[in-house]
């Protein structure tokens, strides 16, 4: 048996692709070094085994193994995390704490989601990576560390560096060893394995027969883009087999349970001329908006307007289209539409003062005629009251991430 198919049997890992087999063979490769490994690949694809071949195939694998979400802690708290911190180095360090760095010395530490490190994180990480020294947050004593890290991300790093996100230092430093995993849909002898694999382990944990597929529907899961990649196959593996009577699984069953992803793929067509900078904050964009909103209302008022002179409508079709606008704009709370003698009038929009000088100068400061930031501070403040002060439940909420919740109540000075 090669040693690819005995690591793939020791970590549970399903498939035969090519390109599957050489990331495993790096991996494998480089276990037994200290370098620094980099691994890439889009959401779902797998990227948390590695790490582990790694460390188990390393001189390293009796010593401790941590796997640490760097999207997953507050921007706040995240150096406390990795270095540790002293007593009274901030509000709640009651106690001095150890950091990951520290507590997992002679080991391996897996940076997941490395590209949501904030700049200065990166900065002390970047040392750690060159020297082995850190420093906890509230000390000047230097202390060392002998770990070995592996970094996981799925953001395209080269245009991180380039929009100023993540240092080409730091990058470089992480990408001695590249790693990348294929996603699914590069890995279609592999799609209909994973399927029967999920499907007879679902079968087994909820005591029923195992899900049998016909070739339309091999057929149909290998066309897929699976842009979810193995989690989103094994998610659909589970619900199948949880709520379908018939254990036999043709095209239109699977149809049932798919996304409707075509939208998403469509091609889309864009004026450079008319791209807006990356840099525009939401109140301009929403300002833009407004304004394309008013020239398309402008420009029906002259349709309407032409046909009504040329007589071309009679009374009744134009107080039936006068009446359709109005409701229409009533319910937008934009122009109002009304009938004279003459024929079919509409107002101009009542919009923000501040519009007129967007469309005349896109990139003059414009006041706010309603205070956004007081009713986001409004939100976030009723939010935490709600859930007593849990900012996780509050930023679930709210749909932000809990770092951003972090960073307004730090923005908005909300006890």
């Amino acid at each position: 048996m090669s040693e690819i198919q005995s690591i793939k049997q020791r970590f549970g890992i399903i498939g035969f692709s090519p390109r599957l087999d050489r990331a495993i063979d790096v991996a494998r490769q480089v276990a037994a070094t200290d370098i620094t490994v980099l691994i890439t690949g889009e959401s779902g694809t797998g990227k948390e085994v590695f790490p582990k071949i790694i460390h188990q195939l390393s001189a390293r694998k009796h010593g401790p193994y941590i796997a640490v979400n760097c999207g997953a802690i507050p921007e706040g708290t995240i150096d406390s995390e990795l270095f540790g911190h002293e007593k009274g180095a901030f509000t709640g360090a009651h106690d001095s704490r150890k950091g990951y760095f520290e507590v997992v010395n002679g080991g391996t530490i897996f940076l997941d989601e490395v590209a949501e490190l904030p700049l200065l994180t990166q900065v002390r990480l970047l040392r750690v990576l060159e020297s082995g020294e850190f420093i906890r947050v509230g000390s000047s004593k230097v202390q060392k560390t002998d770990v070995r890290v592996v970094a996981a991300t799925n953001v395209n790093l080269q245009e991180a560096i380039s929009s100023g996100r993540f240092r080409e230092d730091l990058y470089y430093r992480l990408n001695t060893v590249p790693i990348q995993v294929p996603p699914l849909r590069e890995r279609k002898d592999d799609i209909v394995l994973l399927f029967r694999k999920f499907s007879s382990d679902f079968a087994e944990r909820y005591r029923m027969p195992p899900l049998q597929l016909t070739p339309d529907a091999e057929e149909f899961l290998m066309r897929q883009r699976w842009s979810g990649n193995i989690r989103q196959l094994k998610n659909l593996a589970e619900q199948i087999s949880v709520i379908e009577s018939n254990r036999t699984i043709d095209a239109t069953i699977l149809l049932k349970y798919m996304p409707a992803e075509l939208e998403n793929r469509l091609p889309m067509v864009m004026n450079p001329a008319a791209t807006m900078s990356s840099d525009l904050n939401e109140r301009e964009i929403l300002y833009k908006i407004l304004f394309d909103m008013r020239r398309d209302i402008t420009d029906l008022k002259k349709i309407i307007g032409k046909i009504v002179e040329a007589g071309q409508v009679s009374n009744s079709f134009e107080e039936e289209h006068a009446q359709l606008l109005k409701k229409l704009y009533e319910k937008t709370d934009l122009p109002q539409v009304y009938q004279e003698n003459s024929g079919i009038k509409i107002s101009e929009p009542n919009l923000p003062e501040e519009l007129e000088t967007y469309e005349e100068a896109a990139h003059e400061e414009v006041e706010e005629s309603l205070s956004i930031h007081e009713k986001e501070k409004d939100l976030i403040i009723r939010a935490l009251q709600k859930y007593n002060g849990r900012r996780k439940k509050a930023a679930e909420e709210l749909g932000i991430s809990e770092r951003t919740l972090y960073r307004k109540i730090k923005e908005y000075d909300i006890g």
